[in-house]
């Protein structure tokens, strides 16, 4: 939950003030004998650089903007044996595709999000069918992607780089 939005304390319905917890400033219940402190520790969640026929599958949520495509992700949920084991689900209920294999590429901070990536590679058969999340699809020659310079797209652009490839950044909009 985002720590600007969590006012009260979810044990005794106390305010929260902010407390030095941990070497850093914490929202925190002051009421007597609660104790309660909103640690605002990262989710995590996992992402796959899905290889399809040779291609890289990027998508497109439902809820972004038409020109905006990025990796498959979703939360490692509790029910998962493992990330690569939540990875390949996802894989699975995003594109309607088998995974044959997750191979983990790296963790990254989502620092805009409280996230923090597992990113794996997940070469995948099968037919695209578009779970009920996305909007759209596109395929990528490797040769061809280019990387966005944060959380996901280091993903992309460590495993394209390992591949051999030498990919370069996006030009993001300014703001």
């Amino acid at each position: 939950m985002n720590a600007s939005r969590f006012r009260f304390c979810p044990q005794c319905a106390a305010p929260l003030q902010s407390q030095e917890h941990g070497g850093l400033s914490r929202l925190a219940c002051a009421a007597d004998g609660c104790g309660y402190v909103h640690w605002d520790n990262p989710t995590p969640v996992v992402a796959a650089v899905v290889e399809h026929e040779g291609h890289i599958i990027l998508a497109r949520n439902k809820l972004w903007p038409v020109s905006f495509y990025a990796l498959i992700t979703g939360f490692l949920e509790r029910s998962d044996t493992s990330p690569e084991d939540a990875v390949q689900r996802e894989v699975t209920e995003e594109l309607g595709l088998q995974a044959q294999g997750a191979n983990f590429i790296g963790h990254y901070s989502f620092a805009k999000q409280n996230q923090v990536i597992l990113a794996f590679h997940v070469p995948a058969t099968g037919t695209i069918v578009l779970g009920d999340e996305l909007a759209d699809y596109k395929r990528i020659e490797p040769d061809k992607a280019r990387y966005w310079p944060a959380a996901t797209g280091l993903a992309l652009r460590d495993w394209l780089t390992r591949q051999g490839y030498q990919p370069q950044p996006m030009e993001l909009p300014k703001l």
